[in-house]
């Protein structure tokens, strides 16, 4: 009986495109659906942990100590360590431990994680006389910290969702290692289990583009959200 070898089925180079054309809208579905969840969580929790730490507009030291280490154990856990020690949770949330339901829960705990304390380093660096004019101006804790704080420090927060979209990229290209799809799934299935150079390199290619293209972007948007870059430019 004869058996395949499948390190020597590459696929040729004029079928690569639609190869990776699949794989990276799966992977920007992974990444874009995490990145919604990231941002709707990280910014409130981050301003939760920011003004629940001493000198916060709501300070308690009983509640930020452990909410604090909560996200640093998940801040500093390796993904792929992560990935795998909640695969009972992600079976129980998704009904599958494959596939881009599967790779989304993982990737939202680390990118909350991630953002939350981008969030919080972000808001410290805000001035107190923009926090005491917004209390002599009569506004309630919620009003200061949405109206005051995150605004002032959008251009940081921004800078950091940047990053954070580039790492859930990274991680998008880890978890396809458990079949999640995307562009790390070519690359482990064609590229390396295969050997296939071709589908490696025109993988890195597609990558290494879309993380520039993201840092473009981010870096844009941020330096328009800053007044002082937004004057210069202007002039």
């Amino acid at each position: 009986m004869s058996t395949i070898n499948l390190a020597a089925i590459t696929v040729p180079l004029d079928e690569i495109p639609d190869l990776l054309w699949p794989a990276f809208i799966d992977t920007v579905l992974m990444v874009s659906i995490v990145m919604v969840v990231v941002l709707v969580v990280g910014v409130p929790l981050g301003a939760l942990v920011h003004n629940l730490a001493p000198g916060g507009l709501f300070e308690n030291r009983a509640l930020h100590t452990p909410l604090s280490w909560v996200i640093s154990i998940g801040r500093s856990l390796p993904f792929l360590v992560l990935m795998t020690a909640i695969i009972p949770f992600t079976r129980l949330v998704t009904g599958t431990n494959i596939g881009i339901a599967a790779a989304v829960v993982p990737m939202s705990i680390a990118g909350i994680a991630f953002f939350t304390r981008i969030v919080e380093n972000s808001l410290r660096s805000v001035p107190a006389s923009t926090i005491d004019v917004a209390r002599a101006s009569g506004g309630s804790n919620a009003q200061i910290i949405w109206k005051a704080q995150v605004p002032e420090a959008l251009p940081s927060i921004v800078g950091g969702l940047t990053i954070n979209t580039i790492a859930m990229i990274e991680y998008s290209t880890i978890a396809g290692t458990i079949g999640a799809g995307g562009l790390g799934y070519v690359a482990v299935t064609y590229g390396y289990q295969r050997f296939d150079q071709g589908v490696m390199v025109a993988t890195i290619i597609v990558l290494v583009i879309t993380v520039a293209l993201i840092q473009l972007a981010g870096d844009a948007l941020a330096r328009s959200l800053n007044p002082v870059t937004s004057k210069r430019v202007n002039h």
